[in-house]
């Protein structure tokens, strides 16, 4: 069975440790950990890997965060995935720093790479993984927050979010999105 995982984020050195490139960060450790390379491909940065009897598709969109849609739809059509095993990892605002939410449908909440990818294919009903970071910021400086680097406090738990978003990928392509939840939805 095949999986797309997508981590959303804007690409760039500018951007590389910005909050909004959490989706990048947690691709770059589980491929890592994996060591498995991304190439440079269509629409983005590509690295596949086993998992037991599954196989994992990575994938950086090169489309920017807004336009991530356009990456995604391609990636599935073109690897033959079915949508209920589509993974997208995403920052949230509306979830303190570090906390972990695995969703299978919803709002997009806000969030411009989420909207794009719900126009483009055409749904709300799509896997995505909400990794908080918090909104610790004065009204009308969110562009700037999410493209800001973590704080040095933040930065000092990163790694072990990031290991605990991994877990949450492999739970899911392994167990599915019910199990998943129920273990990690506290």
């Amino acid at each position: 069975m095949k999986y797309l995982v997508a981590g959303l984020g804007n690409v760039g050195q500018k951007y590389e440790n910005s909050r909004h490139n959490i989706g990048f960060m947690i691709l770059d450790a589980l491929a890592k950990a994996s060591s498995v390379v991304f190439t440079d491909k269509c629409y983005g940065a590509i690295a596949s890997l086993k998992l037991k009897n599954k196989c994992l598709f990575l994938l950086k969109p090169s489309t920017y965060m807004n336009l991530s849609g356009n990456a995604i739809r391609y990636w599935l059509q073109k690897e033959n995935i079915y949508s209920e095993n589509l993974l997208i990892l995403v920052d949230d605002l509306s979830l303190p720093f570090g906390s972990l939410r695995l969703k299978t449908k919803g709002s997009d909440g806000g969030h411009n790479g989420l909207k794009n990818i719900q126009y483009t294919l055409r749904t709300k009903y799509y896997n995505r993984l909400r990794f908080g970071i918090g909104n610790n910021f004065p009204s009308g400086c969110q562009i700037n927050y999410v493209l800001d680097n973590f704080t040095k406090e933040e930065k000092k738990h990163l790694s072990e979010r990031i290991e605990k978003a991994i877990e949450i990928v492999y739970s899911f392509c392994l167990s599915g999105s019910e199990i998943t939840m129920n273990l990690f939805n506290k």
